[in-house]
């Protein structure tokens, strides 16, 4: 949704030339390849659950803050927070989607893959279709403002994956199996007395 209308906004609020209008993607580009490239080891470290719910978070703020910016130099930080932000969220998801598959279904990637790759390029199509009209009735800052809650709201759902069950942990709550794990009490021989 930012793509198509970020250039036209700064044409109206800033008075920006063509080559601000085409630079101010530039620190978006150049930090989502650092942000790729670090979350990726990283996310599996400290969870790509976590990883992914800080990024939204951030992608959140990151927009309320552009809305904000009078001069191109403004853009700078929350453009390269943006995109940080949202190579985060790419280099923690697609791993998860398999790591879900592989606990709970046979371990065929391709499907998951493809329905990762195509809700991606569902919001590269209905988002820039859909931003001219969202501009035109809510104007671009509550536009931004919409999108950022969005993520706000989202970010805490990423909790129901942090731990989720596998296959066989779902059919033994389901059936309700006795667990293959057997318990021992001991007494100490002290304690009769």
């Amino acid at each position: 949704m930012l793509e198509p209308s970020l250039p036209i906004w700064m044409m109206d609020t800033m008075n920006s030339p063509k080559w601000e209008r085409g630079v101010a993607f530039l620190p978006a580009s150049i930090s989502y390849l650092i942000g790729t490239n670090i979350f990726g080891p990283l996310g599996h470290r400290i969870g790509r659950w976590l990883a992914a719910m800080i990024g939204l978070i951030v992608i959140g703020i990151c927009l309320m803050c552009i809305p904000l910016a009078t001069n191109i130099t403004h853009l700078i930080a929350p453009n390269a927070g943006l995109g940080f932000a949202i190579g985060m969220v790419d280099s923690s998801m697609m791993p998860e989607l398999g790591y879900l598959v592989d606990i709970r279904h046979a371990a065929v990637y391709g499907s998951v893959y493809a329905i990762g790759d195509v809700a991606f390029c569902l919001g590269f199509a209905i988002g820039p279709a859909m931003s001219g009209t969202l501009v035109q009735t809510i104007g671009f800052e509550w536009m931004l403002v919409g999108v950022a809650l969005i993520n706000f709201a989202y970010a805490p759902l990423l909790f129901m994956i942090r731990a989720p069950p596998t296959k066989e942990e779902q059919r033994n709550l389901i059936l309700g199996d006795k667990s293959s794990v057997r318990y021992v009490n001991y007494k100490n021989d002290e304690d009769e007395e």
